[in-house]
């Protein structure tokens, strides 16, 4: 076509040019968007449970989804600016974390919305630093690392963090799990990630030699986390866990307390009978959960007697969780105490991070008067400073209470013990996906620890988990049950154990180093030339 035929054409049939550039951008950066949603709703997928695949009502997802997300978010944020990535990640985060967190929404949909936004927000640099590094020769590898430094942050700050949702819970029993016992949670999440960003390279890579040896790192990744050997050995002790039961689903058990409390006393007293009668073995020791006695067995006497009866008829101790008040009753305090059936109440462990909104009120002056709903918690819950490892019968036991399991400190601090407990109480949550989540970091904590963990929720779910990450025993929801099972008692220290935060803080320092060269690199650009857009 010659210059004038192009001159000639009629304004509706040849559009002018800056028209037409405009459409391809705008068509690009709405696909790049839709590819951030879809990676949320992947990712989300991974987690247990869910309601498109056959995970639901197992601590299993769909758990190779969890690298296929990692996968398209860093597709999809190849070549961007970072104000782009920015924006992506804001979406991918959105569709994530309000998918992966509905379990809160019997507090309020306020609660689920607004928790799954603040989660969002720690998406939103992510998003713009793998913007940022998706021009340089180690992306797979910095994209591994920023994952690992978003995990960091957003389970630090604020006000102590909120590490749900991790990659390394999707992976509770496949081939990644055994990176736990190298470098913990940290280390399976940088292990998942490596494996997308790897995916993601082969697919924009032409050359064949590049697209096999990207194909054959993501394969190995996975390979070599199964290769992990896992822990044997050690003595043996029989174990009993108690599930007591609430009275009713939802915020108002906490009015029931004597119900609640008599339940646990009940169970015990049942499993004291059937071992009279040979039906059980007899256990060692005897886990009651989070909450078991909303009745503070030091200043009550009727729940003080209640307790120690149901002990003395066991005949061994029992970890009762209970709430007492601190000496001058201004607080609260989330206690697991050990009731031995001769001395009565003895060592003890108080929760350490107590769950902000729900167990203590940050600016509680301020916050009172804008949001009444938060009179519902009239005390705030003290702060336990002291260790978490007791000992019952002889062994040594590692206490965590309800959502500290997914902090990595605590529990390595309990994991000094022969075997972890996890008393929770998941009442308020229950048949949501919460309980199950909570069982997937209970069952990865115990390969990244090589120590049998005890669940002990008060209304489900309860579980008796191996080693290796094993469920020996698992119990059915608002079901009154009592577990009884001989567990190995381990006192090895895994490679996690010895290396502690190191590998996380190395790898969170990786992915900000990333960033970093990154950006020099752009700037040196900027200096000698015109080059492209990162």
């Amino acid at each position: 076509m010659t210059q004038e035929t192009v001159a000639d054409t009629p304004a509706r049939e040849q559009p002018p040019e800056g028209v037409r550039l405009a459409r391809g951008p705008r068509a690009r950066a709405l696909w790049r968007l839709a590819a951030s949603a879809a990676a949320g709703l992947i990712m989300y997928l991974a987690f247990p449970p869910n309601v498109f695949g056959p995970s639901a009502g197992s601590s299993s997802g769909l758990w190779p989804l969890a690298p296929v997300g990692v996968a398209v978010l860093a597709l999809a944020l190849r070549g961007t600016r970072a104000r782009f990535g920015a924006l992506a990640g804001l979406v991918s985060g959105l569709i994530f974390f309000v998918l992966v967190l509905p379990g809160l929404r019997p507090i309020g949909t306020d609660v689920w919305l607004g928790l799954s936004l603040v989660q969002t927000l720690y998406f939103v640099p992510m998003g713009a630093a793998l913007s940022l590094v998706s021009r340089s020769r180690l992306w797979p590898f910095w994209v591994a690392a920023l994952w690992v430094t978003q995990e960091f942050v957003r389970g630090r700050y604020p006000l102590g963090g909120f590490p749900w949702a991790r990659l390394a819970f999707s992976q509770t029993d496949t081939p990644y799990t055994g990176f736990a016992s190298l470098g913990g949670a940290p280390l399976v999440s940088f292990a998942t990630a490596l494996t997308g960003s790897l995916l993601a390279y082969a697919v924009i890579t032409r050359s064949w030699r590049p697209v096999a040896a990207a194909v054959a790192g993501a394969l190995a990744v996975p390979l070599l986390g199964a290769l992990v050997p896992a822990g044997t050995g050690g003595t043996t002790a029989t174990v009993a866990v108690i599930q007591g039961n609430v009275p009713r689903l939802g915020l108002d058990f906490l009015g029931q307390r004597q119900a609640v409390l008599n339940n646990h006393v009940a169970r015990t007293r049942e499993l004291a009978a059937k071992v009279r009668a040979g039906e059980l073995p007899r256990p060692d020791l005897v886990v009651w959960p989070e909450n078991a006695s909303d009745l503070d067995p030091y200043n009550d006497p009727t729940a003080y007697a209640v307790i120690d009866a149901a002990v003395r008829d066991v005949g061994v101790p029992v970890l009762v969780g209970a709430l007492t008040s601190t000496p001058d009753r201004k607080m609260v305090e989330n206690r697991g105490i050990v009731w031995d059936p001769v001395s009565g109440p003895g060592e003890y462990y108080t929760k350490r991070h107590p769950v902000p909104f729900g167990e203590y009120i940050p600016f509680r002056d301020v916050l009172t008067r804008l949001i009444s709903r938060l009179e519902r918690v009239p005390r705030d819950f003290a702060r336990g400073d002291q260790d978490n490892e007791l000992t019952m019968a002889g062994t040594t036991v590692g206490d965590v209470i309800c959502f500290e399991v997914a902090y990595d400190g605590i529990v390595r601090d309990a994991a000094k013990s022969q075997i972890l407990v996890v008393q929770t109480n998941n009442a308020t949550y229950g048949r949501t996906s919460l309980p199950w989540q909570q069982l997937a970091m209970s069952q990865l904590r115990a390969i990244e620890h090589d120590r049998t963990v005890l669940v002990a929720a008060t209304s489900g779910i309860s579980a008796i988990v191996a080693p290796d990450g094993r469920l020996l025993r698992q119990s059915r929801e608002f079901t009154p049950e009592i577990q009884v099972a001989a567990v190995p008692l381990r006192t090895s220290v895994t490679i996690s154990d010895r290396l502690g935060g190191l590998p996380e803080w190395l790898l969170a320092l990786a992915g900000v180093t990333g960033v970093g060269l990154a950006l020099t690199a752009r700037r040196r650009a900027a200096d000698t030339g015109p080059g492209e857009a990162t």
